[in-house]
């Protein structure tokens, strides 16, 4: 079956791509990108002669016309979206056209920018005995969520929260939490245009979110991570050690030693 590349183009790095996405997206003869959102710097690494397409300004049924066309033609098309495409990538609208043509696709993971977060303020996400669960979700605006996926619901379990897409909601993700029982000083970080030259990291603490986004102008391309995970103090906290690498503890490839008081 003929096919297509859906490429992670990763968080914004050019760098932060797989050796896999990296190869299809210099042998592809078509490289289509979101160029609102995926770096030039990486496009550029396109094959000498390589059709470049934007499709910022392209609708749905018009883009993957031009899909169906190019592979048609006997051309390998790589479609290029920011991240990884299982987060909030709108990847199954578009298979679902071409699977009318009989065109198949194949998905090439990325970097998320949830991790590319993570790494950039230094964060482990899940801490022993404090939190274990990551919860990636969104805050509901103009595009409503699933009933039981509401924010209060899912903030009730107190784990870390990756909110994708919410940096204009901040009010509401403040009373959701709150309504949740989170406490007013819960640490939460923002990062703006992860791993690009832009880049910026705010720290605050939940009831200070709303007002450190208005001061700092941050309204889009901003990941908001919070719970106690993000405290910038866990470090230093030895109640919060993973068992993994103690001495004392025994599992399938070593065996736990008894250390002396």
């Amino acid at each position: 079956m003929k096919k297509i590349f859906i490429v992670g183009a990763g968080p914004g790095d050019p760098d932060l791509i797989t050796v896999k996405g990296l190869h299809i997206l210099q042998t592809a003869d078509v490289v289509m990108y979101t160029d609102s959102l995926v770096n030039e710097d990486l496009i550029a690494k396109a094959k000498p002669g390589a059709e470049v397409i934007r499709t910022a300004g392209m609708h749905l049924e018009e883009m993957v016309g031009v899909m169906a066309d190019r592979v048609n033609a006997g051309k390998v098309v790589a479609r290029m979206h920011t991240g990884d495409p299982a987060m909030y990538g709108a990847i199954m609208e578009q298979v679902a056209l071409l699977k009318k043509q009989d065109i198949g696709y194949e998905v090439i993971p990325g970097v998320s920018s949830v991790f590319a977060s993570a790494a950039a303020i230094g964060a482990e996400l899940t801490i022993p005995d404090l939190t274990q669960t990551l919860i990636l979700t969104r805050a509901e605006g103009r595009t409503p969520v699933p009933e039981f996926e509401k924010l209060r619901s899912l903030a009730s379990h107190h784990c870390t929260i990756a909110l994708f897409l919410s940096a204009t909601l901040t009010k509401k993700i403040v009373k959701e939490l709150q309504d949740a029982g989170w406490a007013d000083n819960t640490p939460v970080a923002v990062i703006q245009r992860a791993t690009w030259p832009d880049q910026k990291i705010v720290r605050t603490t939940l009831v200070e979110l709303d007002e450190a986004m208005r001061v700092n102008g941050i309204r889009k391309h901003a990941m908001i991570l919070a719970g106690w995970a993000l405290d910038p103090d866990i470090h230093d906290k030895d109640e919060y050690r993973s068992k993994l690498y103690d001495a004392s503890f025994t599992h399938g490839f070593r065996k736990g030693v008894k250390t002396s008081d």
